[in-house]
């Protein structure tokens, strides 16, 4: 081959100078294009390249040590490895006792109940309402004997239990101690967590029953109840899980989540309660989503906003009071019908996120779970996910290890300062009460879904399986779990007898105290444990406070 004249290498050097110009503008317009579609749906593009130019002025701080970015523990997993939690409830209590007792034989050390949808409205099975419904997306309950054999053989003293409850969560709560009771539990000994968070229903998961603010009430009347006689369980899961499910951002999952938090702490303190003395038993719950360095940021930013709006604003002085602990479930609404086993490695990426990022307690979804409820092989690959993770990867063996990572300090500030700023917000509205009154996070939450879904559809954000990679053939098919309504009959059947067999004037004469302390503004706890100890249902507890305090009717934002 014949060299180059340097004219011509010259004349090269400037065409191939060119073509990069090109390229680069190219990528740059494919950038803004993508930032204004994604306008709402994230932070900002992501640079090509982080340096510690990008996170130089950043503090990174260490593990145990406010405000905790790095992890409320100095010790991170190498002192204690995170709750495996599995969510698991579906048809009868019988059924769902045998899956957590199946799940327990296998190394799950927590245990997390899914109820159905009668359940999460305050219907009993016999309610026209519940008809078709009842132990379909979780186990039905409808009065205390459901619960006694939804718990037969299990210690409540010694196994920690989450219950994903959220209108009716005072009924839950007392079927739970009165059992606990039944078992002679020590009720110092009694952890769990009981969701019980009412603002993020009416932001996403729309399961309401009262009017926003007697419905804060009766979440503060728990938080009393148990700071006084169950010091060592969680009365609330501040749950940002549903917002992100809804269509949130990862940045607003955040923010609504942390000031639901806040507001709750307002009210307590509004009550009449020490903050450093309820708010260390407040727990919250997270969603981890595909974004793996994303979820990671979001989970450090949540600790280090917690900590400081809790010594600023509320003037915390016991370390608990400001280490935010949390739970991560793995995003439900990620997970594809079409070629179902690769919820797989979406759920294992998730989960993974949860872990670096520092959570406490984690539950993996099963890859079946966008067809129906799990089946028992679904949920044990869930469950040897997290094992894989804690024994296989090494990523137990120190804290916070992508802590001083140029992108990840500089995603995580931008997490924290797009957070202070949702902050301001709301605080205009005057608290989240009112803005969630005003429509404010439902409305960004909705636009933030239209603009993800818009993206989907223009194939800019890619699903494996859906918009990308699809086939026409089924190539992975999976026997899902079938639940038919013979449970229905079972359930029926057995609130019939608890009806004809109680005494039905212990039960009215109950309903009429827990009346009578609703109007009289009293903690509703203690009368609405001594309904649920005479067997009164779900539904006629739920009746009774809805005489008082009406029902919630969504306006039209």
């Amino acid at each position: 081959m014949t060299p180059l004249t340097q004219e011509a290498q010259t004349e090269a050097q400037a065409e191939k100078q060119r073509w990069e110009a090109e390229t680069l503008q190219k990528v740059l317009d494919k950038t803004a294009e993508r930032k204004k579609s994604f306008e709402g749906v994230s932070l900002e593009p992501v640079e090509r390249l982080y340096t510690n130019a990008d996170s130089d002025s950043i503090e990174v701080g260490f593990p145990g040590e406010f405000p905790y970015k790095r992890g409320i523990h100095p010790t991170g997993y190498r002192g204690r490895l995170w709750t495996v939690r599995q969510f698991a409830g579906f048809s009868s209590p019988e059924k769902t006792n045998a899956r957590f007792k199946y799940l327990m034989e296998h190394g799950q050390t927590g245990l997390s109940v899914a109820y159905d949808l009668p359940a999460l409205m305050g219907l009993d099975a016999d309610s026209p309402l519940s008809e078709g419904e009842v132990g379909k997306c979780g186990v039905a309950v409808s009065s205390l004997a459901d619960f006694e054999v939804l718990f037969d053989g299990i210690p409540l003293d010694s196994v920690t239990v989450s219950q994903t409850i959220n209108a009716p969560a005072p009924i839950f709560l007392a079927m739970y101690l009165v059992v606990a009771e039944k078992q002679k539990a020590d009720f110092s000994k009694i952890s769990g967590t009981l969701q019980n968070d009412i603002l993020k229903e009416y932001i996403a998961q729309k399961e309401w029953i009262y009017p926003i603010k007697p419905a804060m009430k009766l979440v503060i009347d728990t938080f009393e109840y148990c700071s006084k006689h169950v010091p060592k369980y969680n009365p609330i899961s501040v749950s940002g899980y549903h917002i992100r499910e809804a269509g949130a951002t990862a940045l607003q999952e955040l923010a609504f989540t942390l000031r639901d938090g806040v507001e709750y702490v307002k009210y307590g303190v509004t009550r009449g309660m020490k903050v450093d003395e309820f708010v260390p038993r407040l727990s919250f719950f997270f969603n981890a989503h595909n974004d793996f360095f994303e979820e990671i940021a979001k989970y450090r930013a949540a600790r280090v906003v917690w900590a400081k709006t809790m010594k600023e604003r509320f003037g915390a002085q016991n370390p608990r009071t400001m280490q935010l602990r949390f739970h991560t479930q793995t995003a439900g609404v990620s997970l594809t019908v079409q070629q179902p086993l690769n919820n797989i490695a979406r759920v294992a990426i998730q989960a993974l996120a949860g872990v670096l990022g520092g959570t406490q307690s984690l539950h993996t979804d099963s890859y079946d779970e966008a067809l129906a409820l799990p089946t028992d092989n679904a949920a044990l690959i869930a469950l040897r996910t997290q094992q894989i993770i804690a024994e296989e990867t090494g990523v137990v063996n120190t804290v916070d290890p992508l802590g001083g990572s140029y992108y990840l300090e500089s995603l995580t500030q931008k997490m924290i300062d797009g957070c202070l700023d949702y902050f301001d917000k709301i605080d205009g509205f005057g608290g989240m009460v009112e803005a969630v009154e005003a429509g404010f996070p439902q409305r960004e939450i909705q636009e933030s879904a239209y603009q993800y879904q818009k993206a989907v559809e223009r194939k800019e954000q890619s699903i494996v399986g859906v918009n990308k990679y699809a086939m026409e053939i089924e190539i992975h098919k999976t026997d899902i779990l079938q639940i038919d309504e013979t449970v229905r009959d079972h359930q029926l059947e057995r609130l019939a007898n608890v009806k004809s067999t109680r005494d039905n004037t212990a039960v009215l004469n109950a309903l009429d105290k827990l009346k009578l302390a609703a109007q009289h503004n009293e903690n509703t706890m203690p009368a609405i444990i001594s309904a649920v100890a005479a067997y009164a249902t779900v539904e006629e507890i739920c009746v009774a406070l809805r005489d008082v305090y009406g029902i919630y009717e969504e306006p039209a934002f």
